[in-house]
Parts: C-alpha cells; structure tokens; sequence
C-alpha cells in the first residue's frame, strides 16, 4: 500500500510547484506544502536494471505527489520486506515538506539518507516525517536509493556503488529543482545515520557529488567499506546460491523482489567465509560501498585526508552505547560470554596487541561491557571521530557531537543506543519503531532534548554553526547531548588512543 498523505487544508488551495520534468501538485499539513513520491531518475528495471541511475522523462498537466513512492525491494528485517511489498518500481523517490512554496523564499535545505545497513531503508518510514524539522524554517527532502544487490553488489557490466549513485542523481534533482519548493540550493545539507551516515561520508569522497551540497551530517558512521576483491567475492556467493554467475546478464533475470532474500541466505550462514571475508562475518555485513576506483576512489577517511570536500562544513557525532542496541537484537545483551567477549576482542581491536590493549585500558569493564565497548569502537564511534580528526587535519571546519541521554524506552535497558538520534533529529517521538527507545509517552525532557538537536542541525543548515565550538585536533572539544547539556573534551579518550594509529582501510579479501 502507498502511505498517503493526512488531510489537506480547507484554506488554502492544494500548492502547485513546476519542476524541470512538470508540474506537481501536493498537499497542504500543519502550515506546510509537502510533495511526495516524485521521480527523480527513471525506474532501474528492464533495459536500466543494474545501471546508473537516469534522469526522469517528463510529464504533461500536473502530477499528484501526494502519496510516498515504492521503497525498494530490500531485507525482511524488522519486517521491512513486507512495506517493500508495495506495487510499482518506481523506487527512486523524493519527498518534500517546505514552509514556503515559492521560488524567491531561498530557505536552507536538508537532504536525509535513510540508514539500514545498506540492505534496508525507506523515506515513506514514519520516523523520517519531514514536518516537525521543516517546521524549524528549513526545507526537508527525504530519498530512496537501491540497496543490497540491486544496489551494491560488484556485478560485472554494471558500474560500482549504484545506491551512492542514486544518491548523487537525488542531489543533482535537489540542484536543479528546489528554488521552485522555496529552496536555496546553495545552501543545502546532506544529513544521514548508520548507513545513510557512512553514505554522507563517501559523498563527501565523491568527484560526482561536488558542488552539489554545502554542508553534511555523519550521524553514527559505519567503518565498513569494502575492496573490490572482497565485493567481488560476496557478490559472487550470492550469485552461487541462485546457480547463476555475477553479472548482468545472468542476475537481470531474477525479479528485484527475490534478490534481498538471496543476500539473507549468505548471511545466515557467512561465518562459513569467516577466513576469505574476515571481519564482516562477525556483524554480519554483507553489503557497503566499495572503493572501486571510479565512483569512489578512496576510503573516506582518506580522501578527507587528502583535502576532499575541505570547503564542505561537517557535523559529525555518534552515540555513547553504539553496540547495545545490536547485542538487544542478537539475544546476547546481559549475557555474553567471556568467549565471545575473547573472540570480538581478537576479531575487531586493532593491531596485534588490540585485545590486550583493550583490557588494560579498560581495567573494571565486565566481559559485557568489554563485548560492547569493541564492537561499537570498530563499527561506528571510532570511524565517526576519524573521519573528523581526518576533516580537520586537512583544514575542514568540522563539529563533533555524542549522545549520551539513556533511552528511556524499553526499560531502560539500551543506555544512549544506536538509533536513538534518530527520532530526537526528527522531532517524531512517538511514531515509527524508533520511538520504542523514547518510551510509550515521551517525557517533557525528551521533548526539550529532541527540539534542543533539531535547533542545532537546522542552525548549522542555514549558516555552519551548530552552537558549539569546532573541533580541533589540540583540545577536541565535542558537544555532549544529555538532560544537561555540555561542552567537553571528547570523553571517550581510552577508545580513541587505542585506534589513533588505525586509518580504516578498505577491508580485504583474505590472500589479497
């Protein structure tokens, strides 16, 4: 079913925008015009199956854009299959809530990349309602990209990292088209968490993204980008399990709706190439951008490095309990065990001596909290805080955040968990499965924390200041999200030694 959109304003008539493909006619909500499911690249079926995205074919009279576009076939976690189940290919969608429809209004605008380990995600999702955070003065835009295979596999005669190409084709219609939706896109932030923040990392990296936005937000970014050899090899298991090789050809037979459950099988059982495959068999992480050496040339750590995207403004942060939100989900939390506790520590700390290392720097942490501490280390908050050593250093302007408000939702039991900025930046507590971590009613303190996030991410929209002062390499000043507030040296500082020499190269196939 197509989510649509609630009712329209008796007041004023329905808004009418044109864009460079037509006209498009949305609907009134809250003091706001919002215009859902516009195309912005052609459906990648048929003869565009597994290619770059291309640009949209026009329309006579106006278009309705009033209810979401299909999400893209995608994983069966937390049930997201069966939303994908929705008719239609047209996956590549944008969505839009503006205050002022007109063109001489020139508002800052807020791109969002949903998040969902590459294998999920949606724009129609509850969670990523545009109104609350538009209501601020901003424009909001929220996007689909393909994922999983269709969207990241190394398929031979297709190009390298089609989701991040999607992505860029969604930027690129944001360019062309938002002055008409009261935007100004000289002014435009890209904005993303988990997945979606470890794509506004590789658009930073990106030659084809340049120019095309100011600003970006990495919320919670992922360490994971993968070799070509590795990407190859993954591709080719799950090519193996329909009888079929990696490539166009072969894989374009295979309905789109059948793909996602293909990638699930390798995953169900990738520990079997956990000496080919190495550390993304402990996750597991089947799918991730791929420094191919076209699309993406480098790891975004070290194009930043290097001085890609200096004159872009970067807000970047994570949350204090990365990992507990995952150990919830694999049934473990409250009882791992001090073997995998020993085999995580050997697996992810870095370098030959990272467990020991981990131990002694952490002297009273439990096995669980050891457990925890590695897994969120690896995956999201040292990643996070390299990609903004690595802006700085090159003589980026960079502001570095951590939540570290427990979540209140679920008894308690998650602390500041991976997620949970999620409905605090959208201002949307109480809707979408996120909100589980704000709780049944959310308190007047998750409402006060949840408009003090928004105010910073739209106040660094429309002019680069968060409202806290920008990191530097000397004395790492970062803004702690709590009930209180602060300002501090960034406090996770035993982590941060034990990683300042790792550069998150991409991950290898073994004997590559």
């Amino acid at each position: 079913m197509s989510v649509t959109a609630s009712t329209p304003s008796e007041h004023k008539p329905e808004p009418e925008v044109r864009t460079a493909a037509g006209v498009l006619r949305g609907s009134r909500e809250a003091g706001l015009a919002v215009f859902r499911g516009i195309p912005f690249a052609e459906s990648p079926v048929g003869a565009l199956r597994f290619a770059a995205p291309q640009p949209v074919r026009g329309w006579d009279g106006v278009r309705a854009a009033l209810s979401y576009g299909p999400p893209p076939p995608q994983s069966s976690v937390f049930g997201m299959d069966a939303l994908a189940r929705e008719t239609g290919d047209g996956w590549l969608t944008v969505n839009v809530w503006t205050p002022e429809p007109s063109t001489g209004a020139g508002l800052p605008v807020m791109v969002w990349i949903p998040g969902g380990a590459y294998v999920i995600g949606a724009s129609s999702l509850p969670e990523f309602d545009g109104g609350r955070l538009a209501g601020s003065g901003v424009v909001v835009v929220t996007l689909n990209y393909r994922l999983g295979i269709e969207g990241f596999a190394q398929i031979e005669g297709a190009p390298a990292n089609r989701g991040l190409l999607d992505q860029v084709a969604a930027l690129q219609w944001v360019h062309d088209n938002i002055r008409a939706f009261g935007g100004d896109p000289d002014r435009v932030t890209v904005f993303g968490q988990s997945a979606g923040g470890g794509s506004v990392a590789a658009l930073l990296a990106m030659p084809r993204a340049a120019g095309l936005f100011r600003r970006a937000v990495a919320q919670s970014v992922p360490g994971t980008f993968f070799s070509p050899e590795l990407a190859a090899d993954i591709a080719a298991a799950c090519a193996t399990e329909l009888g079929m090789r990696p490539t166009v050809a072969d894989l374009s037979t295979v309905a789109p709706s059948r793909l996602p459950s293909v990638a699930e099988a390798i995953s169900v059982k990738i520990g079997q190439w956990k000496d080919r495959w190495g550390q993304i068999t402990h996750r597991p992480i089947p799918f991730a951008p791929v420094v191919d050496g076209d699309v993406l040339s480098a790891t975004p750590w070290q194009a930043l490095a290097d001085g890609a995207g200096r004159d872009i403004e970067l807000l970047v942060g994570h949350t204090r309990d990365e990992h507990r939100l995952f150990s919830l989900i694999d049934g473990v939390l409250g009882q791992v065990t001090r073997e995998q506790t020993e085999t995580a520590l050997h697996t992810l700390a870095p370098g030959p001596d990272g467990a020991r290392r981990y131990r002694e720097g952490f002297p009273a942490a439990s096995p669980e909290e050891l457990y925890e501490l590695v897994n969120a280390d690896w995956l999201f908050r040292m990643p996070t805080l390299r990609l903004a050593q690595a802006h700085t250093a090159a003589g980026g302007r960079t502001h570095v955040y951590e939540l570290t408000w427990p979540a209140p939702g679920m008894g308690g039991a998650l602390g500041a968990c991976h997620g949970l900025d999620v409905p605090l930046v959208f201002g949307n507590l109480s809707s979408g499965q996120p909100a589980l971590l704000i709780g049944e009613h959310p308190s007047p303190e998750a409402e006060a924390l949840s408009a003090r996030i928004r105010t910073a991410w739209t106040a660094f929209a429309a002019d680069g200041d968060p409202g806290w002062p920008a990191y530097d390499i000397e004395r790492r000043l970062v803004q702690l999200f709590d009930t209180r507030p602060a300002v501090t040296a960034y406090p996770e500082e035993t982590s941060r030694q034990l990683w300042q020499d790792h550069t998150f190269p991409p991950l290898p196939l073994a004997g590559e």
